[in-house]
């Protein structure tokens, strides 16, 4: 599903934010990438969606290969994705209803499954009073949940969540990272979830931690992972 292999990224300035990074991600696998501000965590969610290619050696995500893509291919592999924006990335001028329904639009839903889907989402998200308010009447976390409910209705078949719990209180991050962790068996997805919180990252399967572009660490929970439930932070 996702595959780096020996992958640097430098950029005009000389800076070197990845370096000879190497790991892949499988269908049905609940994974986390950790690391400190600056260690390359937003670089290669980047490399996964496209916005960025990387300067040496190979990406591939979802049958795509990232490194030499057509710029006319580029959406057809965000199509194949879920994706959770640290910035959120909504349309201003959508409800938060009509921002999930048009996800499901350009991904080829049926139209007579969409309104139903939506409303779903919205429910499990605890939005389901708020379906009709533009984004500027939400709060930051009220759009940060309306960004993870577009996520998980397109069901494809990889979901990228960025920061998916900073804007949130700790009993609602509980169960959207509940959601995340569910759409790894119920849709047997691949979920990778950045983060800087370490806390949160315990609930993992596995967890690869950057440091200064390098990865230096990747595995298993030591003990396995914690529940969901115990989380503190």
């Amino acid at each position: 599903m996702i595959r780096l292999t020996h992958v640097d990224k430098s950029y005009p300035n000389g800076a070197l934010a990845l370096r000879d990074v190497t790991f892949r991600i499988s269908r049905g696998e609940f994974v986390f990438l950790t690391g400190h501000s600056g260690a390359g965590k937003s670089t290669i969610m980047k490399l996964l969606f496209a916005e960025q290619r990387p300067t040496s050696g190979e990406v591939r995500v979802s049958g795509y290969d990232v490194t030499s893509l057509r710029r006319d291919e580029i959406p057809k592999l965000r199509r194949r994705l879920g994706i959770v924006f640290q910035d959120f990335r909504l349309l201003d001028d959508r409800t938060a209803a009509e921002n999930i329904a048009f996800a499901l639009e350009v991904t080829g839903a049926r139209r007579d499954t969409i309104n139903a889907r939506v409303a779903r989402v919205l429910a499990q998200v605890g939005l389901s009073a708020k379906s009709r308010a533009h984004p500027r009447e939400l709060s930051g976390g009220e759009q940060q949940r309306v960004a993870i409910a577009r996520a998980l209705a397109t069901r494809n078949p990889i979901l990228l969540a960025d920061e998916p719990t900073g804007e949130l209180d700790f009993r609602t991050g509980v169960q959207i990272l509940d959601l995340l962790h569910d759409q790894t068996h119920s849709e047997d997805t691949a979920v990778l979830v950045v983060t800087h919180n370490r806390e949160i990252a315990r609930v993992a399967h596995r967890v690869i931690e950057l440091s200064s572009g390098r990865i230096v660490a990747d595995g298993p929970n030591p003990g396995g992972p914690a529940e969901i439930a115990d989380l503190r932070w």
